[in-house]
């Protein structure tokens, strides 16, 4: 399983961008799919997961209210809508694809994309 993200880019404070994350078979749309991002110099975190169906979601509280994740099964497709978006949120941003578990536990997560750089400006 391979996964494309993409949508990152240079933002000003308050701004939105909207990331997607593409799997590269459709049996991904049976697989938790979450977000996590990694800033300078630090670990990454979890950002937000959402279930096979698109029918339950979780956000880490500092995403909470600005932050929306979904997804289209039939395009393979997660997406990540961010909105009020502040310098702290600047960060590379990965998708991840979970086939058995459902939460924030990073090492739950089998396959991962290759990263897009979410840059805010002040």
């Amino acid at each position: 399983v391979q996964l494309q993200a993409s949508g990152g880019g240079l933002v000003q404070a308050g701004g939105s961008l909207r990331l997607s994350c593409a799997g590269s078979e459709p049996t991904v749309s049976t697989y938790t799919m979450g977000w996590f991002r990694q800033a300078p110099g630090k670990e990454r975190e979890f950002v937000a997961c959402i279930n096979y169906n698109g029918g339950s979601t979780l956000q880490a509280d500092s995403v909470r209210g600005r932050f929306t994740i979904s997804r289209d099964n039939a395009r393979s497709t997660v997406y990540l809508q961010m909105s009020s978006l502040k310098p702290e949120d600047t960060a590379v941003y990965y998708c991840a694809a979970d086939p058995l578990r459902w939460g924030e536990r990073e090492t739950w997560y089998d396959y991962w994309g290759q990263g897009t750089l979410v840059t805010v400006s002040s």
